[in-house]
């Protein structure tokens, strides 16, 4: 029985480097929205604070449930993507995403932002992401994979380049509802968007791939499975590193805007320093896949997470010595390395699990980032308002730096990138595989 997708009537011309460009450019894009309307957040804070005359605690919750939102929307974003296409996936990111955002600005209790900014904001970035740009460009490129996919990664940093600064001069200017509805309508304006854009010849893959996806869902064995991963020493060590990467970064960054203004740093120069973080990253991330190919990555991953500690340090002792020299050091350091970590994980997934079902296994693994990110935010600004400084809120992000490097060291199976051959599967029906 033919797969759908490898019918006669779906042959198509081979892709040319223009046609390849573009799904690179959309996968850049979507995600570049989807991280930087979600770290705008570190601006909106004050303001939102004060507006609904809320605890930094209850805030922070906002960002939890966001967090939450977005880790068990992940393993079905993936189904989306495989089922019902990339025009469904990408047209339900923007939609509750901008929707969310548009509702936000209307909010007047806490439980409303919640919804509107957390959950509509999780569910949105989740189908607008890395699960859904790994799931299309793997269908197009073989060679070269890890540096395609430091692309979209690298968007994340733009993002938080653009976003959060143009927020912060319409909240100066308009107050933040009005930087909410702005914000939230223009990515609702984005969907006309997709019905011009060539988007079924792009979920369906190359020639290529669909030989081999239907040679793979017609074989007697098959491979990694999510179930098997499961079972495996390596699949939770890198859901342990996943979850404390993500400790570390976001028990720090939603709150580092508040805090450099409160050290009376100008709004805008916290709010541009915020932003300088996420284009850093983008270099990062690109050096970073550069020297794991010449030195390794258990090398490359431990210079990773001493550097952020480093950046947490420095930030932290902003509160001591209130200059720009520091300012700079945090940039810089927790700036670099910033998402420096999600393509070595890929590629550990690709390597560790070849052969089998990448996208869904990268998909369970996202489950632990969007933990990590709700722990550590609502635990940080917790720590916050209980001591009234950022001493234990700041430290939790070195804890977590810490802990994440010990994943990749303790556990055998990624200290070696190895765990044996992949199992072997009973006999399945087409009809059941292609699930």
């Amino acid at each position: 029985m033919a797969l759908p997708g490898t019918e006669r009537h779906d042959l198509q011309p081979p892709a040319g480097a223009g046609f390849l460009a573009t799904i690179v450019t959309l996968t850049f894009v979507m995600n570049m929205i989807a991280r930087g309307v979600a770290e705008s957040f570190a601006v909106f804070l004050l303001p939102v604070q004060a507006g609904l005359a809320a605890t930094r605690a209850e805030m922070m919750v906002t960002y939890s449930v966001f967090a939450v939102a977005y880790a068990v929307s992940a393993p079905f974003v993936g189904q989306c993507i495989d089922r019902l296409g990339v025009r469904f996936t990408y047209g339900l990111g923007l939609g509750a995403l901008g929707a969310g955002y548009l509702s936000a600005g209307y909010a007047t209790t806490t439980w409303h932002y919640y919804v509107a900014a957390g959950l509509c904001g999780g569910i949105g970035a989740a189908a607008l992401g890395m699960i859904v740009a790994s799931s299309i460009l793997s269908r197009w490129f073989v060679t070269r994979m890890g540096s395609i996919v430091s692309v979209p990664y690298a968007a994340a940093g733009t993002g938080m380049l653009i976003v959060p600064p143009v927020m912060q001069l319409l909240l100066q200017a308009y107050g933040w509802r009005s930087a909410h509805v702005v914000l939230g309508g223009f990515i609702l304006a984005l969907l006309p968007v997709l019905l011009v854009l060539p988007l079924a010849r792009i979920g369906r893959g190359s020639e290529e791939w669909r030989q081999a996806r239907a040679a793979q869902i017609q074989s007697a064995t098959g491979g990694w499975t999510v179930r098997t991963a499961l079972r495996t020493s390596a699949f939770w060590g890198l859901f342990s590193a996943y979850f404390w990467t993500s400790v570390a970064a976001y028990s720090i960054l939603p709150q580092s805007v508040a805090y450099l203004i409160e050290q009376g740093f100008n709004p805008l120069v916290a709010a541009t320093a915020f932003g300088m973080t996420g284009m850093l990253s983008a270099i990062g991330i690109v050096v970073v896949g550069w020297l794991s190919d010449r030195v390794g990555r258990l090398p490359t991953v431990t210079i990773t997470y001493c550097i952020t500690a480093a950046g947490a340090v420095a930030l932290l002792s902003i509160s001591a010595w209130p200059c720009l020299l520091l300012l700079y050091a945090f940039v810089i350091c927790f700036g670099l390395m910033q998402g420096a970590r999600g393509p070595i994980i890929v590629a550990l997934i690709a390597h560790l699990y070849r052969g089998g079902a990448v996208g869904s296994i990268f998909g369970m693994l996202s489950i632990a980032m969007g933990l990590g990110q709700a722990g550590g935010s609502f635990l940080s600004g917790l720590l916050q308002q209980w001591t009234g400084g950022y001493l234990a809120s700041f430290s939790l992000g070195v804890v977590g730096s810490a802990m994440g490097l010990a994943m990749f060291w303790c556990v055998p199976s990624l200290r070696r990138e190895s765990h044996g051959a992949a199992p072997t599967l009973p006999p399945v029906s087409p009809k059941r595989a292609d699930r």
